[in-house]
């Protein structure tokens, strides 16, 4: 994708250093070109949602042909499940062998208490509620308030019973259904013409509004967290996919590049989709693949939340001085893992964090240090989810070619 015979990841990577630039010369003040960046993201807001309604549906129905469609299905979520307890495990190591949070003074909490509502909305669905949570009672409510787990159960389920169908009724609507996913796409490239001067405004305003001073205080937390998310995006995806998918790890790591430079800049993995597309198009992987796992991965594979969580909890736990046992840190982990699940995939507090302390009894009082600049970790944690996610589709489309 070319902006004015640029490479439109050169050309954000130039509007993300503009930005920055901007936000630490007017600080605050640069908040008044913040409008830009909210433009752009509620026009991809707009059209992501059916993208991946119709993308699911697509890849649903053309993976139904194929002998290994279940075998597909399976392995994809198995591999999510697999890549965050790995992430969740660098997640827990780390901060265990580097305390970060030892020695920290305390002093630095006065200024704010934690929102007691933040413990409510922290608390982590049952099983049932989860299960009940993803079946939609009506599936055009689901798609107008962009309940994404709810639109992703439906449309696997539409896409199934498609395959289902007679050769001549099938063919009149996937026919349909590729063209109004093909319209959608076409938008969502027009809309990408905006996007070095969306992320211009959405890092000047990140950088004007929070700055870099509040990072002092939790500047180990933040460098060892750079550390494990290095970690889990080179050795860990890269090793992967060279393993299993057969593509080198570092043609994969450069195709990914500007998908995690726009991830960077917008902090969400839907949003980023359209990105990820294009690079997995590059690697040779299959539509009817990357339809299935990339919008479901934008859902349900949160790596880079497995590895931030537990790594606050232990920071903190480390702070107020508390000492963890081994069944401290398996609530820790399995609630890391079970709580990213259905996070929707656009930028937010991280409420899951609460979920996390209050599962080992750890004080929440300190997390206003946390959300302060939730933004900027958000940032680099979206780039480590949504390269799962494309190193899932490069190594199921080598399972499913054989």
């Amino acid at each position: 994708m070319k902006f004015f015979k640029i490479d439109l990841g050169i050309a954000i990577l130039i509007s993300m250093i503009l930005g920055v630039l901007l936000g630490v010369l007017f600080g605050p003040e640069v908040s008044v070109i913040a409008p830009i960046g909210k433009i752009f993201i509620k026009l991809l807001s707009m059209l992501v949602i059916p993208l991946v309604f119709f993308s699911i549906i697509m890849g649903a129905q053309a993976l139904g042909k194929s002998k290994n469609a279940g075998a597909i299905g399976t392995l994809t979520f198995v591999y999510f499940g697999i890549t965050s307890f790995i992430a969740v495990f660098f997640g827990i190591l780390l901060p265990v062998l580097f305390e970060p949070g030892k020695g920290l003074d305390l002093s630095i909490l006065a200024n704010g208490m934690m929102d007691a509502s933040l413990e409510e909305k922290g608390e982590v669905a049952g099983f049932w509620d989860t299960i009940l949570g993803a079946i939609p009672s009506n599936p055009f409510l689901s798609l107008s308030e962009g309940s994404v787990l709810q639109i992703i159960l439906f449309s696997l389920f539409f896409g199934v019973g498609i395959g289902k169908l007679s050769d001549e009724k099938r063919n009149i609507v996937s026919q349909f259904i590729e063209g109004v996913n093909d319209v959608l796409t076409w938008m969502i490239i027009k809309v990408m013409w905006l996007a070095p001067f969306g992320v211009l405004s959405l890092m000047a305003d990140a950088v004007g509004t929070f700055g870099y001073d509040v990072l002092f205080n939790i500047g180990n937390l933040f460098i060892l967290y750079m550390v494990a998310l290095l970690i889990v995006t080179f050795p860990v995806f890269g090793g992967l996919v060279h393993l299993f998918g057969k593509v080198s790890g570092l043609k994969f790591i450069k195709e990914m590049i500007t998908p995690q430079i726009f991830a960077i800049s917008s902090a969400s993995s839907l949003a980023t989709l359209p990105l990820n597309y294009e690079a997995c198009d590059k690697m040779k992987v299959s539509r009817s693949v990357s339809s299935f796992v990339l919008p479901l991965g934008a859902t349900v594979n949160m790596a880079g939340n497995a590895v931030f969580n537990p790594m606050v909890a232990i920071f903190f736990a480390q702070m107020y001085g508390m000492e963890l046992d081994f069944g401290h840190y398996v609530a820790i982990a399995i609630t890391s893992v079970l709580g990213a699940v259905g996070t929707a995939g656009v930028p937010g507090p991280t409420l899951l964090s609460v979920a996390v302390l209050m599962a080992v009894g750890i004080p929440v009082e300190a997390l206003p240090l946390i959300f302060g600049v939730d933004r900027i970790f958000d940032m680099f944690r979206t780039a480590v989810n949504i390269t799962g996610d494309a190193s899932c589709a490069v190594i199921m489309d080598r399972i499913e070619k054989g």
